[in-house]
């Protein structure tokens, strides 16, 4: 899962049905027909580019880290990495047997095996091999993590002379902790023995950096093979001093907002058709095709430039004046109205896989942690349920939703899209439906039973976002009835990054998940104590218990069972509350790429990027 600026990415949980687009339409009708076309004898036509907006920008190539876990990241990644799998627009996870293979070997123990292609390469010639999962499996599994980071108010790091002596990975999968025994290498494969049954196996693991930079990087060794085997090494010895290195340069290093110094260029190794050649900070980065790839998913634009904007209608304005050529914008009744006016516009709509939610800091020093009331949970529990029976979910439904989807409704699970087959049986059973209708009188009442006055509220959300600055002043009029004061919290860096590191910081967030898989587990990183998307300090004994039930649960209504269990738990310790599905539309030049086809999950429009068209139009 995803957190979304878009949001997220990065980006609803476990979908158990896609969730098609409707309505596709063209305001003109175009006599352009986009078609292929060739150039070098690798394929691409060196001539080709496309422009594309996007709402948030890139700021690390370590998609699965806690800290660049999110859409803005990984829809670039996509483009720019090969994987063992991918969705297909059905929304059926398919092999790229281009860049490897992988079987189920066993069930007991379930036992995984993972071999890769002698197409598959990173783009400074190194080959992509085991390493790379193994690498991984170490960052992700919590087994080498020695210590945690600390951060001040203002989000410094307090320990790192800890840091620099122990090891810290800023990862952790409760699926890949599963993998407790060091995985062996034989050759190209590499193969992984569960500790118990896991139902989402086949998405649970793959490549993601390339373990030969991280290792140059971290040991000071030049040549790729030699710093691939002093990491394995590593892992397999458990080398505390070159682990700590290890680590540093997997959490760190590949987090950049730039083009990164010429010294660094390492950081910009790929194993995809794509490498990124050009980045302006808050601008644009722009990506061209590495000649050298020889995998199936080929480059069709030699140059692929995504061009950030946060403003709806001016990335409108941008597809009306030519300076992009494909756009998906927060969605809106104006945004969708004057797309349609728009000449020469394929412009499509329907809801999408992100859903809009609020949680709560449990752990901050704040209005919803038991310590500012000395302890006492009740009171906390209190605060924080009048909280959210202020939080006007139907209004916002209403005013900034129905206009583009009259059939919208408030979204009610926390796992679950509305519409998949286990919404309903767990939207009655979690309990959440008490929040449909603001209760303001309720709301006062808990405060008074807490005890509770001058209750201000720091709500974290993306400020450059017109749909949240929206839903910011609904939420803020509706809470001051009841005498709780909600203001925007100042963004110190950016705002996903503040998510994920400034816990002391705010005491609400506003914001976005999107799926990235249709795995059921999904939401276990989103809500067990310590997992990489649990941003709050939740911690609930009968959740965790109930993931690690779910992990090796294959029969649909017992998983149904369980998440009911998950969620009931949520809604009475009021960690938050879920608002809408995502409405969604998408327009694009036909006259400059055609093929597009997004999907519900991430990466959304970019999905299927080696079925795209270009046309003359695309020539520059």
């Amino acid at each position: 899962m995803r957190i979304t600026r878009k949001v997220v990415a990065f980006t609803a949980v476990a979908a158990a049905s896609a969730l098609a687009l409707t309505a596709c339409s063209t305001s003109d009708d175009s006599s352009s027909n986009p078609t292929k076309t060739g150039g070098d004898d690798s394929g691409i036509n060196t001539e080709t580019s496309v422009n594309i907006a996007w709402n948030q920008p890139f700021y690390s190539a370590n998609g699965t880290s806690i800290t660049g876990n999110a859409t803005a990241n990984n829809v670039i990644l996509y483009m720019l990495n090969s994987q063992f799998k991918y969705y297909d627009e059905n929304l059926k996870l398919t092999p790229d047997t281009s860049f490897g293979t992988y079987e189920k070997v066993s069930d007991d123990p379930l036992t995984i095996k993972y071999t890769f292609a002698d197409t598959a390469q990173w783009s400074d010639g190194t080959p992509a091999g085991p390493e790379d999962l193994l690498l991984e499996w170490a960052a992700q599994s919590g087994k080498f993590n020695t210590v945690e980071q600390k951060t001040d108010d203002e989000g410094n790091v307090t320990n790192q002379d800890e840091l620099n002596k122990g090891v810290y990975f800023d990862g952790a999968s409760p699926g890949i902790a599963l993998i407790k025994e060091t995985p062996k290498i034989d050759g190209k494969s590499i193969t992984f023995v569960y500790s118990k049954p896991f139902a989402d196996w086949d998405t649970n693991i793959d490549v993601n950096l390339p373990a030969h930079v991280v290792a140059q990087r971290a040991l000071g060794i030049t040549d790729a093979k030699e710093a691939s085997d002093k990491l394995i090494a590593a892992i397999d010895n458990n080398t505390t001093a070159d682990l700590s290195k290890i680590a540093k340069v997997w959490s760190n290093d590949f987090n950049f907002v730039q083009m990164p110094a010429a010294a660094d260029k390492n950081l910009l190794v790929t194993s995809g058709p794509y490498t990124i050649t050009d980045y302006v900070k808050d601008q644009y980065i722009t990506l061209t095709a590495n000649p050298d790839y020889k995998g199936d998913h080929k480059a069709v634009f030699n140059k692929v430039t995504v061009r950030y904007n946060g403003d709806p209608m001016g990335q409108v304005t941008a597809l009306q004046n030519g300076e992009v050529d494909l756009i998906n914008p927060q969605a809106t009744a104006d945004v969708l109205t004057a797309l349609k006016k728009l000449p020469n516009t394929t412009v499509s709509s329907g809801p999408e896989g992100t859903y809009e939610h609020v949680d709560l800091q449990f752990t901050n020093g704040g209005p919803f942690d038991p310590k500012t009331y000395g302890g006492d949970k009740d009171k906390a529990l209190k605060v924080r349920e009048a909280f959210l029976k202020t939080i006007p979910r139907q209004e916002i439904v209403d005013k900034l939703v129905k206009p583009l989807d009259p059939t919208a409704a408030i979204r009610n699970s926390f796992t679950q899209v509305p519409g998949s087959p286990m919404y309903d049986g767990i939207v009655d059973a979690n309990g959440q439906k008490a929040y449909d209708t603001v209760d303001i009188d309720g709301a006062k009442q808990l405060l008074s039973e807490a005890g509770a006055s001058k209750v201000k509220v720091r709500l974290l959300f993306d400020p450059a976002n017109t749909r949240r600055q929206n839903e910011y002043q609904l939420i803020k009029a509706s809470a001051e009835q009841a005498g709780i004061t909600v203001e925007p919290y100042k963004v110190q860096t950016d705002w996903g990054t503040d998510l994920s590191n400034a816990t002391k910081f705010y005491d609400a967030a506003l914001f976005g998940w999107q799926s990235q898989s249709t795995a059921v587990t999904e939401s276990d990183a989103n809500y067990r104590t310590g997992a990489a998307n649990n941003f709050y300090g939740y911690s609930n004994k009968k959740v965790d218990s109930l993931f690690d039930e779910l992990q090796t649960t294959t029969d649909t209504a017992k998983q149904e069972e369980i998440l009911s269990g998950v969620e009931t738990e949520l809604v009475k310790d009021a960690f938050g509350v879920t608002i809408f599905q995502f409405p969604g539309v998408t327009a694009y030049n036909p006259t400059k790429i055609g093929g597009v086809s997004k999907l519900t999950i991430a990466p959304t429009i970019f999905y299927g990027f080696w079925n795209w068209t270009a046309g003359d139009a695309a020539k520059k």
